[in-house]
């Protein structure tokens, strides 16, 4: 696998290094070890599917709270997403920050997303199946977000005209950031 680290700190994109025959290819797409050698987190205790049948779906943008911030690793298994994380972890010198990325079936790229970040994505084509693993588990009780399109972060979304969204997730107010 090869990470690469993204403007944001402790993000990370990863990308599969495919052995190709005339089968096809095999790739490893997770190893605890190549992990932990970045000083990565690798617990891993949960793993979801997010399955969104029309383009412009957007989701997010979702982050855990402490004591229960969790680490992300997503990856686009069918379709394409464009993806997006924001800093908002305050000690951080790219606090409010955004990164975003394509991540496809085709291009099989991944991105680690540490927890404080929070993280969100916008479905490019219709019938897109995103793949979560994370550390920790699901906590309605530490379950939080930041509004998609709201000033302070500048994310340029592919679709202003998003076709289908959770009314919570238009509906967190405006980042404070103090």
């Amino acid at each position: 696998m090869l990470f690469t680290e993204t403007p944001l700190a402790g993000a990370f994109i990863i990308e599969p290094e495919p052995r190709t025959d005339e089968r096809g290819y095999f790739a490893r797409v997770w190893c605890q070890e190549e992990f932990a050698k970045r000083g990565l987190d690798t617990r891993l205790v949960q793993c979801s599917l997010s399955n969104n049948t029309r383009a412009g779906t957007l989701r997010g943008m979702h982050y855990q709270a402490d004591p229960f911030p969790e680490v992300k690793v997503i990856r686009c298994t069918r379709g394409a997403i464009f993806d997006v994380i924001i800093d908002l972890r305050r000690d951080s010198f790219t606090f409010a920050r955004h990164f975003a990325i394509i991540l496809s079936s085709s291009n099989r790229t991944a991105l680690y997303v540490p927890g404080g970040l929070a993280h969100g994505f916008q479905t490019l084509e219709d019938d897109t199946d995103v793949m979560y693993q994370m550390s920790e588990f699901y906590r309605p009780s530490a379950a939080r977000g930041v509004r998609w399109n709201d000033s302070a972060f500048g994310i340029p979304w592919p679709h202003t005209d998003v076709r289908v969204m959770a009314e919570r997730d238009a509906a967190y107010p405006d980042f404070a950031r103090t």
